[in-house]
């Protein structure tokens, strides 16, 4: 599998992250422990997990011994104030039995409203930099999703001079003229800082509006391997570093199948993949219309 230089961090992150979300609600451990194996037997060197996944930490954390020097490791807090950080912070080292992170992230700053509860006097930002101070990660970064996340995250790196963003891209999500139009300077502003750039959702297709679930992803992804590999081929023809997995281990297969295949798509192809999109339902959270 590629793997590309993760900006300032230097690591050569393979460009699927393995999403442990996917473990983390519904998967026994043996379930767990045979998906660990098999994106590392294909290559995935980054893993990322968040306190809100359910139990992917503890899930994670029978393999931590073993795989800890071969991975690099992503964690989160979604926590906004600076003591309730701090122990979230403690309870991801003790839930993933391990002290140091690579990589320790804001989670889901999406508005501006939660950018500045995170990074005002008392936010859990100030967290974040004791925690590097204090050598527990090497990192920091800010994640979110939703319309706003793109002009959230550049004026998060006015404010302060994160290693690594994570947000939303996909060809539905591009099909929004507007969100498209703001990932792309927050990617130019990225790259002229040396940022990480970590894109989530790759396989978003739409929203499931009243319609059962037919796979436990909050979003309605795509599901057939053509559509994946578009979808990913796409993310990955973007200026980005790697694209964690979706929350489903019933699509991990697939998608390495499609990083390992990886082509880089030409502009007019990338243009067909955003046309070919036809969102059964919208999905306001990701910035997706329905389909005209």
């Amino acid at each position: 599998m590629e793997t590309r230089r993760l900006g300032r961090t230097e690591h050569m992150s393979s460009v699927v992250t393995f999403g442990s979300i996917a473990v983390g609600r519904g998967v026994s451990q043996t379930d767990a422990d045979a998906a660990i194996d098999l994106v590392l037997s294909r290559g995935v060197n980054h893993i990322d997990v968040a306190p809100g996944y359910g139990e992917a930490m503890e899930r994670l954390a029978p393999s931590m011994p073993a795989i800890r020097d071969q991975v690099f490791l992503g964690a989160k807090t979604g926590e906004r104030s600076y003591k309730d950080a701090w122990e979230s912070i403690r309870s991801c080292q003790q839930r993933l039995g391990i002290e140091e992170f690579d990589l320790f992230q804001l989670h889901s700053v999406s508005t501006f409203e939660d950018l500045d509860a995170a990074t005002g006097e008392g936010g859990a930002l100030q967290a974040l930099i004791e925690m590097r101070e204090q050598g527990l990660t090497r990192f920091l970064g800010i994640t979110g999703h939703g319309p706003d996340a793109p002009r959230v995250h550049l004026e998060a790196l006015r404010r302060f001079d994160f290693d690594t963003i994570m947000f939303p891209v996909s060809p539905a999500i591009y099909r929004n003229a507007a969100y498209r139009r703001d990932a792309e300077a927050l990617l130019a502003e990225a790259a002229a800082r040396d940022v990480g750039v970590q894109t989530i959702k790759m396989l978003a297709r739409g929203g499931w509006g009243g319609r059962e679930r037919e796979i436990n992803v909050w979003y309605d992804p795509h599901r057939e391997q053509p559509d994946i590999d578009r979808s990913l081929w796409f993310v990955l023809s973007q200026p980005v570093h790697t694209a964690p997995s979706t929350g489903d281990l019933r699509l991990l297969p697939q998608i390495l199948d499609a990083a390992e295949r990886f082509r880089s798509l030409s502009t007019a192809e990338q243009a067909e993949a955003i046309a070919a999109q036809r969102p059964p339902m919208p999905e306001p959270r990701l910035a997706i219309d329905a389909a005209a």
